[in-house]
């Protein structure tokens, strides 16, 4: 008889309400909502899973990912911003960073602290469109706090897959900024984890529509972690623009240990299968003892967040495909946004995976 399915979450990641996004200037609806949550838990909950309550943990290897400094931000500007009194004047109830401290601006020089707090706001972020209000520490740190509970479960020898309903995600969080609606790095911690639990050489394989720009850059001149991502094209016109070419191999140390499959928009099944076939062969050449998967299904037909067609069956595919390896895997959530079939599409990857 097969095991229920091994599930980690936590009540403090419906704590983040973005309530918005700052897109081209424009205040848009945002994508990445709460009710994200409940629906995942619902159709897990369907699919007779078993559910383990996130355990709290220590910094440690949150700090092996993440600036101190970037970490430091995100505890406190929210409490910053109420003092400056921004919610009255100008009326803003979210942290919104307006300047940021590029290369351009600096011109060789160092970034200094500014004194002012929505000055800031964008010492460590690098887009507009991710908000910080008054729960989203609480949400982002107990996402880190799943996604090590659910390493836990699997370095433990409790199940061979464990899933980590993180919200909100973070495979765009680099080690020193923040962005893409993702604040703190679940996959990347994970990853640390099971290095740190000996597995030798692990991977991070990244299905969510966007590419991980975050992962790649905490891994990209680490021998040990090889990260693969899955992705439509940048260079088409999709977030994060600027990285996720197919010519990123990583550097140093790291050389040959990050592959990206660019696809181009409406690209379905067949091309997606090609792709993700691709990083389990390179994954198994690097010689992975264990496995991250970043779990977004926002390539999905009907998710509104991008032009990829993958269908249902074709995330169940997609799992199997990743299932396939025989790695000890720890499964985290990232992009999703159709909520009508958000649910099933995680639990069919889920499924698959399973085997």
């Amino acid at each position: 008889m097969t095991a229920p399915l091994t599930a980690v979450w936590s009540d403090d990641c419906m704590a983040h309400h973005p309530t918005a996004e700052i897109w081209v200037g424009v205040r848009t609806p945002a994508a990445e909502v709460p009710e994200r949550q409940p629906v995942i838990l619902d159709a897990l909950r369907s699919a007779g899973a078993e559910f383990v309550a996130a355990v709290p943990h220590g910094d440690e290897l949150l700090a092996a990912v993440h600036d101190p400094g970037l970490l430091e931000q995100l505890r406190e500007v929210w409490e910053q911003w109420e003092e400056g009194g921004y919610r009255e004047v100008p009326g803003q109830d979210r942290v919104v960073p307006y300047v940021f401290p590029t290369a351009a601006m600096l011109g060789g020089l160092p970034a200094r602290v500014p004194a002012a707090a929505h000055a800031r706001a964008g010492l460590w972020c690098y887009d507009t469109m991710t908000l910080v209000g008054p729960g989203t520490w609480r949400a982002a740190r107990a996402a880190v706090d799943a996604a090590l509970t659910a390493a836990d479960l699997v370095t433990g020898g409790r199940t061979r897959l464990a899933y980590a309903l993180c919200r909100p995600p973070g495979h765009h969080a680099a080690p020193a900024g923040y962005g893409g609606s993702c604040y703190l790095n679940n996959a990347a911690v994970a990853a640390e984890a099971l290095r740190a639990a000996g597995y030798a050489k692990v991977a991070v394989l990244d299905i969510d529509a966007h590419h991980g720009n975050g992962t790649q850059s905490v891994f990209w001149e680490r021998p040990d972690v090889f990260y693969g991502s899955v992705h439509v094209d940048p260079g088409a016109g999709w977030f994060p623009h600027y990285l996720g070419f197919a010519d990123e191999t990583g550097s140093g140390d790291g050389a040959g240990a990050t592959a990206n499959v660019p696809l181009a928009p409406g690209s379905g099944d067949a091309h997606w299968f090609a792709a993700v076939q691709r990083l389990c062969e390179r994954a198994r050449e690097f010689g992975a003892e264990a496995l991250v998967v970043s779990l977004g299904v926002d390539a999905a037909a009907d998710d509104p967040e991008s032009p990829l067609r993958v269908t249902a069956s074709g995330y169940r595919e997609t799992g199997r495909l990743l299932g396939a390896l025989g790695l000890p895997t720890v499964a985290v959530q990232e992009g999703g946004y159709h909520l009508p079939t958000l649910g099933s599409l995680v639990v069919q990857t889920l499924t698959g995976l399973r085997g």
